[in-house]
């Protein structure tokens, strides 16, 4: 069972509304992906009525089926064909219909509050005890993230010309939401299913290897800017959403804790890979 905060899914949408119908949307489509055939999707199971999920006030509440197989964790190695199996795995996906996945454009969801952050560094942040933190960090990578942004708008731009046509995509299939059993792969956490370019879930597993297999299993190239654009936004997301954690009243514990080290890491002279490289 899983229990959705509708205030903290920004991707989904601003209120609560509008992110508990993008989410029935979402969860929707995956059930639908795996009745048209797609054994690999682990969809909610139905309530009594036919909904793929049910609104509890400020949240939404869904259950899935048991897995008695452990996912893996963000930035775990796999195997060469473990990879392989996913990458086949999104080839299927990217040829399934639409049916009733929202289009999701590469955006960063809370953007306009990092950059009003970014305005702001030149007076004391009160939210909480990680607030001066943040924005002492913020204020010393504020050139680094400005460029960021700049770079973003412009692979956006370039990939918009491109106007590649958008397929069903699962958002985010890294090791923590992989399950295999043997040799069947599983995808659980269907949350961010979306149209959008198949980019979207490549820039994951993005060895020339995979980029290859894919290629000849979709018939389809992949675009280099449109991996590096998916890639940008994944980690501007991030920024932007712990400073929207510390700008906001906060508390001093194990959850403020961990997500002042995630920021602190968003920083790291090492590049993002949600697979561990192969060595």
């Amino acid at each position: 069972m899983t229990a959705d905060d509708l205030d903290d899914k920004a991707f989904l949408g601003q209120t609560r509304d509008a992110v508990f119908d993008n989410l029935r949307r979402a969860f929707d489509a995956a059930t639908a992906l795996r009745a048209g055939g797609l054994e690999f999707v682990v969809a909610p199971s139905p309530t009594v009525d036919g909904a793929s999920v049910r609104r509890l006030g400020r949240h939404a509440v869904s259950v899935f089926p048991q897995l008695d197989e452990p996912a893996g964790e963000f930035g775990q190695h796999r195997t060469a064909a473990e990879r392989a199996a996913v990458v086949d795995a999104l080839v299927r996906l990217h040829r399934a219909p639409a049916g009733a996945a929202r289009l999701a454009r590469p955006q960063v969801p809370h953007r306009a509050g990092l950059e009003r952050a970014l305005a702001d560094l030149d007076r004391p942040w009160s939210s909480g005890p990680y607030a001066e933190r943040v924005r002492a960090g913020l204020g010393d990578h504020r050139n680094l993230i400005r460029d960021m942004l700049a770079r973003f708008d412009r692979l956006a731009d370039r990939v918009r010309a491109a106007a590649a046509a958008p397929v069903p995509t699962h958002g985010e299939p890294h090791p923590g939401n992989v399950v295999f059993a043997g040799s069947t792969v599983r995808l659980v956490d269907w949350d961010t299913v979306a149209l959008a370019l198949p980019e979207r879930d490549l820039w994951m597993l993005d060895t020339a290897a995979e980029r290859d297999r894919y290629a000849r299993g979709s018939g389809r190239p992949v675009d280099d800017a449109a991996i590096r654009l998916y890639r940008l936004r994944w980690e501007l997301d991030d920024i932007a959403s712990f400073v929207r954690q510390f700008r906001s009243p906060h508390r001093d514990n194990a959850d403020t804790a961990r997500a002042w080290g995630w920021f602190v890491g968003s920083f790291g002279p090492d590049s993002l890979w949600p697979y561990a490289r192969p060595s």
